[in-house]
């Protein structure tokens, strides 16, 4: 069987987790119209076993979008991101624009040339680019001779994403397993509730408070017919407390309804979840606070 490792990169905002979701056929990353939405690496695991030439597994690491950083947290998160590069064995650059139209797309062109492992270019959200547009970008990209392939997609409807994976099976070498058949992550599921959870405060929120926003599991206790969790919601200012909370509790009580149910349909069971707000102040610039929150780099 064919088996590696694949990276995928670029700006905040192309659509990276919602192409991870996409190959895997489930949600494991969460997804917002919001820039920076990924802030840790996500490993997607895709597995075909049906005893011929086909079989793979693929291990996709959908990474926080490449940006200049403004913080210590967003220092983490970029260089999470370059790193990953020296780690897989093919690259998915993922952009949605022209050259000149996403800022930071030429930043992470110049060190994708500095790295010799295979690259494929993934033009996304084709379903919005007029086909003239779409030309515009194929070619600017294609002439610079950087990437094995080139490929148009839109991972929100999934198109051309069977394709792009036959084409990533073509670029990884004959290997071991490195997950049992059935684990499509290897994160824990507190991990994924945290997430979901804070996906949930971005979409609520708008852009009433910024993405100065962790979220914490305190407790997880599994019963035989209900799942027990409690989390804390934290912010870096006083002021965004209260719009987190929302006048008679109404906000906080949507956005826990709305993670309560999605949980339910990644646990299968039933949901008792507790919220609490609290405030951190500037923990975006406190180490401490980073690697409290997960946020580290092994």
């Amino acid at each position: 069987m064919k088996s590696g490792f694949i990276g995928i990169i670029g700006r905040p905002n192309v659509g990276k987790s919602t192409l991870l979701n996409a190959i895997l056929g489930e949600k494991i990353a969460i997804t917002t119209d919001k820039p920076q939405t990924t802030r840790n690496i996500i490993r997607g695991i895709y597995t075909r076993l049906k005893g011929d030439e086909d079989d793979c597994q693929l291990v996709f690491i959908d990474t926080p979008g490449i940006h200049k950083p403004r913080n210590k947290l967003g220092s983490y998160m970029t260089d999470t991101a370059i790193n990953t590069l020296r780690e897989v064995d093919v690259i998915l650059f993922i952009v949605d624009e022209a050259l000149g139209d996403g800022p930071g797309d030429s930043y992470i062109l110049e060190i994708l040339k500095q790295v010799k492992t295979p690259k494929v270019l993934v033009i996304n959200k084709i379903d919005k680019l007029p086909p003239e547009r779409f030309r515009v970008i194929y070619e600017e990209y294609d002439n610079m001779g950087v990437f094995e392939k080139i490929f148009g997609i839109s991972a929100l409807q999934g198109k051309n994403v069977p394709a792009l994976l036959e084409q990533i099976k073509s670029m990884v070498d004959d290997g071991p397993m490195f997950f049992p058949e059935d684990m499509v992550t290897d994160h824990p599921e507190r991990f994924i509730v945290s997430e979901i959870i804070r996906e949930k405060v971005l979409l609520y929120l708008e852009d009433e408070v910024p993405h100065g926003v962790a979220v914490e599991i305190e407790s997880y206790i599994e019963e035989e017919k209900i799942t027990r969790i409690g989390a804390v919601i934290y912010c870096d200012k006083k002021s965004h407390k209260g719009i987190i909370i929302g006048k008679e509790g109404k906000k906080l009580k949507g956005i826990g309804k709305s993670a309560r149910l999605e949980i339910e349909g990644l646990l299968g069971t039933k949901v008792f979840l507790e919220l609490w707000v609290k405030i951190k102040e500037n923990w975006r610039d406190n180490g401490f606070a980073i690697s409290g929150f997960g946020y580290n780099k092994d």
